[in-house]
């Protein structure tokens, strides 16, 4: 099953060695493999997939987060472009724990984020959500374990609290 849909509002150019390098120099953090091999079957978008479920309640539900999209890189609106992660991380006022990776419903007031506190810069990240009072919440211990927990919205019962 493919990971985006087919919304292309998020997307990127394709995805190179180069552009990976760069961002990694930019950012200052080594990026899961996992995360380089969804964006290399699109550089971004609108996941098919977008909600997690979480152990407690959220700014978003009772049980879930939703992600409107996963950020590529190598663009302006990517993670290491001009409105990317530090842009983010600064104008929101995101815990500096890491990079944010994930786009959500609510525009910026809460967000998804690799988290390197752990394991350093050339490690593998938790991730993170962070809610809109900044609290953070372990979503799962890599992002590989993150994409493999997105569930259809529909499926789940609760409505946004």
């Amino acid at each position: 099953m493919k990971f985006f849909d087919d919304n292309s509002m998020y997307s990127g150019p394709i995805l190179s060695g180069e552009m990976v390098g760069r961002a990694q120099a930019n950012l200052g953090v080594r990026l899961p493999d996992a995360y380089i091999e969804v964006l290399q079957e699109r550089n971004g978008g609108v996941p098919v997939r977008r909600c997690f479920r979480t152990t407690r309640r959220t700014s978003w539900a009772e049980d879930h987060v939703e992600v409107s999209a996963l950020l590529g890189l190598g663009f302006d609106r990517g993670i290491d472009g001009e409105l990317g992660s530090a842009y983010l991380i600064q104008e929101w006022g995101y815990p500096d724990i890491g990079v944010v990776i994930c786009d959500t419903p609510s525009g910026g007031h809460d967000t998804v984020m690799l988290d390197y506190r752990e394991c350093g810069p050339e490690g593998e990240p938790r991730v993170v959500y962070v809610d809109e009072d900044r609290s953070i919440l372990l979503l799962a211990q890599n992002f590989a374990e993150f994409i493999a927990g997105l569930l259809d919205c529909d499926e789940l019962q609760s409505s946004k609290g």
